[in-house]
């Protein structure tokens, strides 16, 4: 135990645990088991969830290379932001051009239907001009 009285895990104890809960033990019995709080196993879980096997650091302050290579991966993760709100950006002017071109369909179509003649519902033809040649 640590002075505070509080116990530290190294990242293979957690990721042994948490291997244990994703194979189908129950979490209230590795808790008790171990004698660990239930919520310090459901943490460290989503931990490994979110970041996978490297988010269960050991106790301690994190050494600078580690902060170095996670400020990497930060940077990286904002490009990959980055280029999804363009790509979104562009998708969604082309929707708006598809709905421009849409409207325009839509009107020009109305004003064909109002201009032909009306039909008197019998399925004959309606009488239009002859032309003569």
């Amino acid at each position: 135990m640590s002075k505070d009285g509080r116990r530290k895990h190294d990242g293979a104890f957690k990721l042994w645990i948490v291997r244990r809960i994703e194979a189908g033990e129950r979490v209230a019995a590795l808790a008790s088991e171990l004698g660990i709080k239930q919520h310090l196993l459901y943490r460290w879980r989503n931990a490994v969830r979110a970041g996978g096997e490297q988010a269960l650091r050991d106790p301690g302050r994190p050494r600078r290379v580690l902060a170095a290579a996670a400020a990497q991966v930060t940077s990286g993760e904002i490009r990959d932001v980055r280029a999804a709100r363009r790509q979104i950006e562009a998708l969604q002017r082309k929707i708006g051009e598809q709905q421009l071109a849409l409207d325009f369909f839509k009107a020009a179509l109305r004003r064909i239907e109002a201009s032909r003649p009306p039909n008197d519902g019998r399925g004959a033809t309606t009488s239009t001009p002859r032309s003569r040649r």
